[in-house]
C-alpha cells in the first residue's frame, strides 16, 4: 500500500461515508503470476492502521460475497462467451511465440512497440480470420486460445469524469485487450466491469494511470447491455515527485530518504524490507490527514482534519485535477501537529516500545508525565527517546565542554553548598527546587543564568530539553544529586 494507493482507498472511504454508502474492499488478484505472498494480509493491516474499515470485504463478508476475484473465476466466462456470440469479442489461437514473431514483423522505427489491434488481428490466428469449422475444431481440440474484445474501428469513445468532466478516446488508438485468458481467468478488464455490476457498485475512484482502459470498460458495459448501471468514476491525479518531475516512485524515497508505503513491507520474492510510515514513527491520523490533502482542500485554508471532519468536509468536486507533489517535511509537520495536540495517555502505548527498546520499563503514569514535558519537541514517536531518554537513564555528558571553558571555584562551590540543601530539602516539587536555586544564587552573589546553563548540562548532557526544573522533580531527589555530583567530578 504505496502512498497513491492509500489515498486513492481514503478518498474513496470519505465518498461513501460522506453519502451514507457502503465501502466496499474488494480483491483484485486475477493475474496469478503477480500474487506475492503475504500481501492481501498487509491490505488488510495497512487499512486496519489507517482507520479505513470496509463495511463488506473477504474477511468482514456482505451481500456479494466471495469480494476475491479468484474465488468468482466460475462467474466471468458465460459472459465472455455472451460478448463472442454477440460479435463483440472473439478467439485468439496464437501462441506467444506467434504472438513475439507478430511483433518482430510488423515493428517500424517510428512505432516500436505493435498492439494487437484493427490493424493486426486480420493477419492473426483468430476466430474472425480463420473458418467457422477450423474453430469449432480447435475448440473440440481444446486448443489453448485467449477471448479479446474487438475494439470498434474510428468510433469516439466518452464518458464524464467527476474530476476531469467530459473525456474523449478515439478507439483506433486502443488494442484489442484480452478478457479472458487461456486458464480461464478473467484480466481485470472483463473481472471489474462484471463484479461492479453484480456487486452494484455506484461509483469507484481510481488512479489516473486507468485512464487508457477506460473505453475498453466503457465499451463492455455497453456491450452486456448494462450501461445505465455503470458506476461513476473519478480517475484521481498522481502523487508526484518533491521536484514535480514524475510519478513518486519507491526508487524516489529511497533516494531522498522517506517512505512511500504505508507500512513495512516483506517482499519474499526479493527477500527484502522496504520501511513504512508506521515504523518511521507516524500516527495514522497525521498519515490520512496528511494524504487527505495531497490533491484535496476544503477551500477554508484549514489544514489539520480529524478523519471525522474529512468525512463531513470532503467532496470530489474539490479534489484537484493535476498531479500533488509530496513533501515529507510537510508529512513530519503533520505528525507534529499531531502529536503536539494528542493527549498524553493517548500516547503512552505508542511511545512505550521506543523507551522499551533501550532497556527501560517506565510506569504508565511516569511515560504519560514524562511525554505531556517533551511532546511539542518531538515530530516523529522515536524524538521521544531522543528528546527524553535523560528521564529513563543518567546521560552521558556530551556538552560538558560547553561549560568547562567558563567553570572556576565560585560555581564549583555554589553547586557543592547547593546539594547540602537539595539533600535536606522535605519536599521535592518542581516550584520548591527553583526557589532553592533562586535563594542559593542570591545568597552566592552569582546570576542565575551562569549556573542555569551547567544545571541543564549536568541533568540533560546536553542544551536541551524541557524545564531544567521539572527534569529534576521527574527523575528524583537520589538521581538529582547522583548526576550534579558525577559532574562535578568530572569537571575538577
Amino acid at each position: 500500500m504505496h502512498l497513491g494507493g492509500v489515498r486513492t482507498v481514503l478518498y474513496n472511504y470519505l465518498f461513501a461515508r460522506a453519502q451514507g454508502g457502503d465501502f466496499v474492499l474488494r480483491i483484485e488478484d486475477t493475474d496469478q503470476t503477480r500474487y506475492v505472498e503475504g500481501a492481501e494480509e498487509y491490505i488488510y493491516d495497512c487499512l486496519k492502521w489507517c482507520g479505513l474499515e470496509p463495511d463488506e470485504s473477504p474477511l468482514k463478508g456482505g451481500p456479494f460475497a466471495p469480494y476475491r476475484q479468484s474465488e468468482r473465476k466460475h462467474l466471468y466466462g458465460e459472459y465472455a462467451q455472451k460478448l463472442v456470440d454477440n460479435g463483440y469479442a472473439y478467439y485468439a489461437f496464437d501462441t506467444p511465440a506467434e504472438l513475439e514473431q507478430m511483433r518482430k514483423d510488423l515493428k517500424v522505427d517510428e512505432h516500436s512497440s505493435v498492439q494487437y489491434d484493427h490493424t493486426t488481428r486480420m493477419k492473426m490466428r483468430n476466430s474472425l480470420t480463420l473458418a467457422e469449422s477450423e474453430v469449432t475444431q480447435l475448440l473440440l481440440d481444446k486448443t489453448p486460445y485467449v477471448i479479446r474484445i474487438k475494439m470498434p474501428h474510428s468510433e469516439t469513445i466518452s464518458f464524464t469524469d467527476m474530476i476531469r468532466g467530459e473525456i474523449h478516446f478515439d478507439s483506433n488508438l486502443v488494442d484489442d485487450k484480452v478478457l479472458l485468458k487461456a486458464d480461464g481467468m478473467p484480466t481485470y478488464h472483463l473481472a471489474v466491469v462484471v463484479d461492479d455490476y453484480l456487486m452494484q457498485i455506484t461509483h469507484a475512484f481510481r488512479g489516473e494511470e486507468w485512464l487508457p482502459s477506460a473505453p475498453v470498460h466503457l465499451l463492455l458495459w455497453r456491450y452486456l447491455g448494462w450501461g445505465e448501471h455503470m458506476p461513476q468514476w473519478a480517475h484521481l491525479p498522481l502523487i508526484l515527485k518533491p521536484d514535480g518531475n514524475g510519478k513518486l516512485s519507491k526508487r524516489d524515497g529511497d533516494r531522498l530518504g522517506f517512505p512511500v508505503f504505508a507500512m513495512n513491507w516483506y517482499d519474499p520474492n526479493k527477500n527484502e524490507t522496504t520501511g513504512g510510515f508506521r515504523e518511521m514513527g507516524f500516527l495514522p491520523q497525521a498519515f490520512v490527514n496528511m494524504l487527505a490533502m495531497l490533491g484535496w482542500n476544503d477551500g477554508s485554508g484549514q489544514e489539520v482534519f480529524s478523519l471525522d471532519e474529512l468525512v463531513q468536509k470532503f467532496s470530489i468536486e474539490r479534489v484537484h485535477k493535476g498531479g500533488a507533489k509530496f513533501d515529507f517535511e510537510k508529512a513530519k509537520w503533520f505528525n507534529n501537529q499531531y502529536i503536539h495536540h494528542s493527549d498524553n495517555e493517548a500516547l503512552v502505548p505508542l511511545v512505550q516500545p521506543y523507551i522499551q527498546e533501550h532497556g527501560h520499563e517506565p510506569t504508565h503514569a511516569y511515560l504519560a508525565a514524562v511525554i505531556g514535558l517533551i511532546k511539542e519537541r518531538c515530530t516523529l514517536l522515536p524524538d521521544f527517546w531522543a528528546q527524553g531518554h535523560f528521564f529513563f537513564e543518567t546521560p552521558e555528558l556530551k556538552e560538558i565542554a560547553a561549560i568547562k571553558d567558563k567553570w572556576n571555584e565560585i560555581k564549583k562551590q555554589f553547586f557543592t553548598d547547593w546539594m547540602k540543601e537539595l539533600a535536606a530539602m522535605p519536599e521535592w516539587e518542581d516550584a520548591f527546587i527553583e526557589q532553592s536555586f533562586n535563594d542559593y544564587t542570591a545568597k552566592a552573589g552569582i546570576k542565575k543564568g551562569d549556573v542555569m546553563l551547567p544545571l541543564r548540562i549536568m541533568l540533560v548532557g546536553g542544551k536541551y530539553g524541557p524545564g531544567v526544573f521539572h527534569i529534576a522533580a521527574m527523575i528524583g531527589k537520589e538521581e538529582t544529586l547522583k548526576r550534579i555530583s558525577g559532574a562535578l567530578a568530572d569537571l575538577g
